[in-house]
């Protein structure tokens, strides 16, 4: 089975929902799934450089106060599966091209869901700067990548173009939001959902016939 997540790395429900497909995925421990995560920018005006986070927020929402109370939802939803949100932490809105790229280099070398994991961690739990490549090339080391190879593609956003061109097929295919999951091209859920609703889509889905 072929699962397709449409994903941006600064997106506090991608990384819950990303833990609660993984926690339903577990309780089917004999489905033969391929899992890979496509790129969705949520703010791709960002600066490369990314913005301080207070001012981002105040410029998006008028009063970043506004969402303490989604923050402390996530907070104790994350809780509940591990995931330990340090918002407080994040000093800089990123621009995730980059992360996005990286993402890219690392399905071609087997290793994109646990690239997708870090970037996740470091940006949401560490508050470290995902749109910076010393943060990045650091994570792809940490995943077994080849550091200085890593750097090189990155800077030279030799992979931008694939970013942008998996973007506009998301969006020509109707994905308007993250996180966003497509069950062999036939299927599609959106939203952080619940273990229950993921189960349900995993078993409908297996059952279908090919082709």
């Amino acid at each position: 089975m072929l699962i397709e997540i449409f994903s941006d790395a600064v997106c506090p429900w991608c990384y819950l929902g990303k833990r609660r497909f993984e926690r339903a995925l577990a309780q089917r421990p004999d489905l033969d799934v391929q899992v890979r995560w496509l790129p969705f920018e949520l703010n791709s005006a960002m600066p490369e450089g990314g913005l301080p986070r207070q001012q981002y927020l105040s410029e998006k929402f008028g009063d970043p106060k506004v969402l303490v109370d989604s923050q402390v939802r996530l907070t104790a939803l994350g809780r509940e599966i591990g995931i330990d949100y340090q918002f407080e932490r994040i000093a800089l809105s990123a621009n995730t091209r980059a992360a996005h790229a990286l993402g890219l280099i690392a399905e071609q070398a087997g290793c994109q869901d646990a690239v997708q994991e870090a970037v996740f961690r470091a940006y949401f739990e560490e508050g470290r700067d995902i749109g910076s490549l010393d943060t990045l090339v650091a994570i792809a080391g940490a995943a077994g990548l080849d550091e200085v190879t890593v750097r090189t593609r990155l800077a030279s956003r030799a992979d931008y173009a694939a970013v942008e061109q998996l973007e506009r097929q998301g969006q020509a295919a109707g994905v308007s939001g993250v996180p966003f999951f497509v069950f062999n091209r036939k299927y599609a859920l959106s939203g952080a959902q619940d273990e229950a609703t993921f189960l349900k889509v995993l078993d409908h889905v297996a059952g279908l016939p090919d082709g």
